[in-house]
């Protein structure tokens, strides 16, 4: 297995690239994750986590944000290359680990599809 550790180049980190993502208006959801992409021309993927308040206290989002990152970690072989996604997550409610997993993995692919036609014109 290569090296899974989350690397700092994986990560967006200027607004302009999450208002980028946002502008391109790719998006696609489930009941736990708002997933925005958008392509990068780069060999790998970006991502870039929006937490908003209503999840709660700082400690509650930043969690929220760790699993959201360790599921990006452990999935990101799987995952289309070449796009930088926003992750946004959608319930409240304190996600497993293996249903964020599947839920990015899943997004992220449906996502590539529709993006893919794109990129050819």
């Amino acid at each position: 297995m290569a090296d899974a550790r989350f690397q700092k180049h994986e990560h967006l980190r200027r607004p302009a690239d999450f208002q980028r993502v946002y502008d391109g208006r790719r998006a696609a959801s489930d009941a736990w994750l708002l997933v925005y992409a958008l392509p990068n021309d780069l060999p790998y993927s970006r991502i870039g986590l929006s937490v908003s308040r209503k999840f709660g206290n700082a400690p509650a989002r930043n969690r929220l944000r760790r699993l959201y990152r360790e599921a990006f970690r452990l999935s990101k072989e799987t995952l289309p290359t070449g796009l930088d996604f926003v992750l946004v997550p959608r319930s409240p409610n304190q996600p497993t680990l293996a249903a964020v997993q599947g839920s990015l993995v899943n997004l992220s692919k449906r996502l590539a599809r529709q993006l893919a036609p794109r990129e050819g014109s």
